[in-house]
C-alpha cells in the first residue's frame, strides 16, 4: 500500500468526523438568526470544548479496549472542587488548577490501579469509582455555588484577536501537550497493543501495564481540564448527575463518531474532538431548527444509537480481527 493510501487509511475516521462537524457547522451557522459571527463561533467553540475534553479522556481508555464510565464524575467533582480552589491571588489561583488537575489525575490513577490490579472489567470498576466521585462532589456542593478567578476565567473563555476562540487554541494545546506525546511513547503504543491484542503485546514484552495505568491517569487529568473548564464558563460549581451522565454517553458517541474502534487499538483522540465538536452541533441545530424541547432527547438518543453501531457495521466488513487493525 502507498504512504498515501496508508495515512489516508489510518486517518479515515478523523477525516470523516472532521467532514460531518464541518457540514453540520455550515448548516448551523446558514441557519442561526445572528449568522457566521464571532459571537456565534465563540459560544458554539466553548459549548463544544467541554464535550471534546471528556471524549478525549475517553478515547484514552478505549484505546485500551475499555470504557470509563466514571469520565464524566470526574468532570463533575472537579467542576467542584475548582469552585472552591480556583480563585483568589494569581499565586492561589495557580495552586488552585495545579490542585485540581492533580485530583483529577489521582481520580484516573485509582481507576487504573483497581482494573489492572484488581483485575476488574473496566465498566463494573468505573461505574463504582464514578459514584464515589460523584459523592465527594456532591459534599462539596451539595447546592450550586462558589466562584472562580474571572480574569482567568475571561481570558481562557473568550476571543483571540477578537476573533480566535481562546477554548479552540487551549484545546489544540492540550492535544499538543498531552495527546501528541502520548501517542508517540513506548507507553502510547503499549495502550495500542493492549487494545489490539494483550496476550500478544505481552508475549513481545511491551509494557502493558504501565501503558494501562497511564492512560487511565492521563484521562483523568484530561477531564480535569474540562471541569476546570465548565468552571470557567460557569463561574460556579454544581453536582448535577444527570449532567455528569449525559456527558459520558455523549463521550462514547463522540468517540465512535470520531473513528475510534470500541474495540480498542484503533483510533485518535483528534478524531474524537472532531465527532464531539460535531455532535454538539447537531445539538445545536436541533435548537436553531426549533424543535419541540420534548423531542430533543429522542434524536439526541436516536444519534448516540446509530453513532455506537456504527463501530459494530464497521467491524462486519473484516475478515479477520488482524485484519481490523491494518
Amino acid at each position: 500500500m502507498k504512504d498515501w493510501r496508508y495515512w489516508f487509511a489510518e486517518q479515515r475516521g478523523t477525516l470523516t468526523a472532521l467532514a460531518i462537524f464541518v457540514v453540520m457547522f455550515i448548516i448551523y451557522t446558514s441557519n442561526h438568526p445572528a449568522g457566521f459571527t464571532p459571537n456565534v463561533v465563540q459560544t458554539a467553540a466553548n459549548k463544544g470544548v467541554l464535550l471534546a475534553f471528556v471524549a478525549m479522556a475517553q478515547t484514552l481508555v478505549v484505546i485500551t479496549a475499555g470504557i470509563d464510565l466514571s469520565v464524566g464524575m470526574i468532570f463533575l467533582l472537579t467542576n467542584c472542587l475548582a469552585s472552591w480552589l480556583v480563585l483568589g491571588t494569581p499565586q492561589a489561583t495557580a495552586l488552585g488548577v495545579i490542585a485540581v488537575l492533580a485530583a483529577g489525575a489521582l481520580c484516573g490513577a485509582i481507576n487504573g490501579a483497581i482494573v489492572i490490579y484488581g483485575r476488574l472489567q473496566p465498566i463494573v470498576a468505573t461505574i463504582a469509582t464514578g459514584a464515589v466521585y460523584f459523592g465527594l462532589a456532591l459534599l462539596l456542593r451539595p447546592f450550586p455555588g462558589g466562584s472562580v478567578n474571572e480574569g482567568l476565567a475571561d481570558a481562557l473563555t473568550g476571543r483571540i484577536l477578537g476573533v480566535v476562540p481562546a477554548s479552540l487554541v487551549a484545546l489544540a494545546v492540550v492535544i499538543l501537550v498531552v495527546w501528541v506525546p502520548f501517542r508517540r511513547s513506548v507507553y502510547g503504543r503499549a495502550a495500542y497493543a493492549a487494545g489490539s491484542s494483550e496476550t500478544a503485546a505481552y508475549m513481545s514484552g511491551m509494557p502493558i501495564r504501565r501503558g494501562k495505568f497511564m492512560a487511565y491517569t492521563l484521562a483523568g487529568l484530561v477531564a480535569a481540564i474540562g471541569g476546570l473548564f465548565l468552571t470557567f464558563f460557569t463561574y460556579t460549581g454544581e453536582a448535577a448527575y444527570a449532567s455528569g451522565n449525559a456527558y459520558t454517553l455523549f463521550s462514547i458517541a463522540a468517540v465512535v463518531l470520531g473513528g475510534v474502534s470500541l474495540f480498542g487499538g484503533k483510533g485518535s483522540a483528534i478524531g474524537a474532538v472532531f465527532g464531539a465538536l460535531a455532535f454538539r452541533t447537531i445539538g445545536d441545530l436541533l435548537f436553531v431548527f426549533d424543535l419541540d424541547p420534548l423531542w430533543q432527547p429522542l434524536f439526541q438518543g436516536i444519534i448516540l444509537l446509530v453513532a455506537v453501531s456504527l463501530g459494530a457495521f464497521a467491524l462486519f466488513r473484516v475478515r479477520n480481527r488482524l485484519e481490523w487493525f491494518q
